[in-house]
């Protein structure tokens, strides 16, 4: 297995680390049986933290899916080398970065480690296309 195709694994172990994160701070603020029952009603707002956190998640399943799908196709097509491979390094070392930026409210930095993320995925698919 390549490196590229083991940060895609790395890169979806930190997608199931960000779909828990929100959901263990949210049960912070509501408790383990409001979270853990149908939620039938409406439970008290989100906060500060769980918001960021979810808004984070979101965030990175907006560009994984580009991500995956570059890097598969690299590699079904041989074209992984020096470009694919800082690519992939960028994107899962942005996105890692970019948690705690957006958790911590770190407005400008934040955009800046995204912007670091996308150059990744670009760098992915210049082999490609």
């Amino acid at each position: 297995m390549t490196t590229e195709l083991h940060i895609l694994a790395w890169t979806l172990v930190l997608a199931l680390i960000q779909v828990l994160l929100p959901s263990v701070v949210r049960s912070r603020e509501t408790g383990l049986g409001y979270n853990g029952g149908p939620r039938d009603q409406a439970g008290p707002p989100v906060g500060k933290l769980t918001g960021r956190l979810m808004r984070a998640q979101s965030n990175l399943f907006e560009t994984l899916p580009v991500f995956a799908i570059a890097i598969l196709i690299a590699h079904m097509v041989g074209r992984e080398g020096t470009l694919t491979l800082y690519g992939a390094w960028l994107y899962i070392v942005a996105r890692v970065v970019y948690v705690p930026l957006y958790a911590a409210g770190i407005p400008f930095l934040r955009s800046l480690v995204w912007m670091v993320s996308l150059f990744g995925i670009i760098l992915v698919l210049v082999p490609i296309i």
